[in-house]
C-alpha cells in the first residue's frame, strides 16, 4: 500500500497507510515531495505514541500461551490475583474481606486473611490490611463506625483466621493474651518430604542474620544449644540475640514425597514454623522461596515426582505460593461469664487443590473440607 499524499512509490508505511515518523521503510527512490518529507520527519505526539505502546504491549500478551494444564493455569491466576491485591481500590479489598468474615460479635470482627496481603505497610507496600480497617468498619456498622484494630499480624504470605477488635482495650487484652501465650494457635502445612519422626517438637532457638550474597537482607536461622563434637553432644555458647523457639508437629496425611502437617507453635518468634520445618526438620513448606536453601535466596528446588504430581516445570516453581495456613485460634474468655472461642478457617483452593494433587488427605474431623478438595472442580 503506497503511503497517502504521495504518486510514487517513494514511502512505504507499515500496517496503517499513513506517514508516521518512525514507521516507514526508506527504498531507494526519492521522495515525491518536499511535503511528504516534512510530515515523515514529525515526531508522535504524546497521545498516538501512547497508544502505539499500548498495542504493543497488548499484542505481546495476545501472543503468550496460556497454559493447558489447570495447576499452571491456577498458579497464573494466583500470581495476577497477588499483584492486583497492591493495585485494588481499598474499597473493592474491604468489601471482599467483609464476604469472608469467620466470626463477628460486639467485641470481635474475624477474618480469612487472604495469600499475598501484608498486614502493614513497608517498602513497596501500596496497600495492607491495617490500611482498610476503617473501610472494613464502616461496612460493618455504618459510616460512624469507628476503625477496626489490629490484635495480631501473620505474614504476607500466610493465610487464615486473623482477629481485629472493635476497641482499643480489647485489642490490648487479646494482644496480651498473644504475648502470655495463653492462645492456642494452629496451622497446617504442606511440606516436601515427609518428618521423622512423624509426631514431636522441635526446641532450637532462632536468630536473625544477614544472608549469605545478599548484602542488607536479612532472615531468620537456627541458633542450637548442642552441636555433635566426635560422636558427643556438646552445649555451645548461645547467640545473645538468639530467641526460645518451640513447636509442636504432627503429621496427619503423607505420601512418599510430601507431607500435610498440624502446627502449634508454642512461642511465636518471626518465619519460627518456616525455619524449624526447613531447617530443623529437613523439610521446607512448599512454596518457601526463602527458608528452602541454608544460605541462598533462590526459587525452591522441587524433586521430579513432586513436579509431576503438580503438573509444574522447575522454572516455574517459584510462582508455586507458600502452603502455610493458619486454621485455628482458640482464645480465653474476654469477659467472666463467658466461655473460649475457638475460630476456624478452611484453607484456600489452591491449598486444597495441592493436597488432591499430592494424594494428601485432611482427617475425619474435617470431612467437610476434605469433600471439597476432593470435587473435580476444586482448584
Amino acid at each position: 500500500m503506497a503511503a497517502s499524499g504521495c504518486s510514487a512509490p517513494g514511502l512505504w508505511v507499515r500496517g496503517s497507510g499513513q506517514c508516521l515518523g518512525s514507521l516507514f521503510t526508506v527504498f531507494s527512490k526519492p521522495l515525491c515531495s518536499a511535503a511528504a518529507a516534512a510530515a515523515a520527519s514529525r515526531p508522535l505526539d504524546a497521545q498516538r505514541l501512547a497508544e502505539k505502546l499500548r498495542a504493543q504491549k497488548k499484542q505481546q500478551k495476545t501472543k503468550e500461551p496460556a497454559p493447558t494444564n489447570p495447576v499452571q493455569r491456577r498458579v497464573r491466576e494466583l500470581v495476577r490475583f497477588t499483584e492486583q491485591l497492591q493495585r485494588v481500590h481499598p474499597n473493592v479489598l474491604a468489601k471482599a474481606l467483609s464476604r469472608g468474615i469467620v466470626h463477628q460479635d460486639k467485641d470481635l470482627v474475624v477474618i480469612n486473611k487472604p495469600y499475598g496481603l501484608p498486614v502493614h505497610g513497608g517498602p513497596g507496600v501500596q496497600l495492607c490490611i491495617s490500611d482498610i480497617l476503617p473501610i472494613l468498619a464502616k461496612i460493618l456498622h455504618g459510616h460512624k463506625a469507628k476503625p477496626l484494630h489490629l490484635c495480631h499480624r501473620l505474614d504476607k504470605e500466610t493465610t487464615g483466621v486473623m482477629v481485629l477488635a472493635w476497641e482499643k482495650e480489647v485489642a490490648h487484652q487479646v494482644q496480651e493474651l498473644f504475648r502470655t501465650r495463653q492462645v492456642t494457635k494452629k496451622y497446617w502445612a504442606i511440606t516436601v518430604r515427609v518428618p521423622v519422626p512423624e509426631a514431636g517438637v522441635v526446641d532450637i532457638p532462632i536468630v536473625e542474620k544477614e544472608a549469605q550474597g545478599q548484602q542488607h537482607h536479612h532472615k531468620m536461622t537456627l541458633s542450637p544449644s548442642y552441636r555433635m563434637d566426635d560422636g558427643k553432644m556438646v552445649r555451645v555458647r548461645s547467640s545473645r540475640n538468639a530467641h526460645l523457639a518451640v513447636t509442636q508437629y504432627q503429621v496427619l496425611s503423607s505420601s512418599l514425597s510430601a507431607a500435610l502437617l498440624e502446627l502449634q507453635p508454642v512461642t511465636g518468634i518471626k518465619h519460627q514454623l518456616r525455619v524449624h520445618l526447613s531447617f530443623g526438620l529437613d523439610c521446607p513448606i512448599l512454596g518457601d522461596h526463602k527458608y528452602s536453601d541454608w544460605n541462598r535466596l533462590a526459587p525452591q528446588k522441587l524433586s521430579a515426582g513432586i513436579l509431576k504430581k503438580l503438573g509444574l516445570q522447575q522454572s516455574k516453581a517459584r510462582h508455586l505460593p507458600l502452603h502455610l495456613h493458619a486454621c485455628q485460634l482458640t482464645l480465653p474468655a474476654l469477659q467472666p461469664q463467658k466461655e473460649e472461642l475457638t475460630l476456624l478457617c478452611k484453607p484456600p483452593r489452591y491449598f486444597l487443590n495441592s493436597l488432591r494433587r499430592l494424594g494428601l488427605k485432611m482427617p475425619s474431623r474435617d470431612h467437610s473440607v476434605d469433600e471439597e478438595a476432593a470435587q473435580p472442580g476444586a482448584q
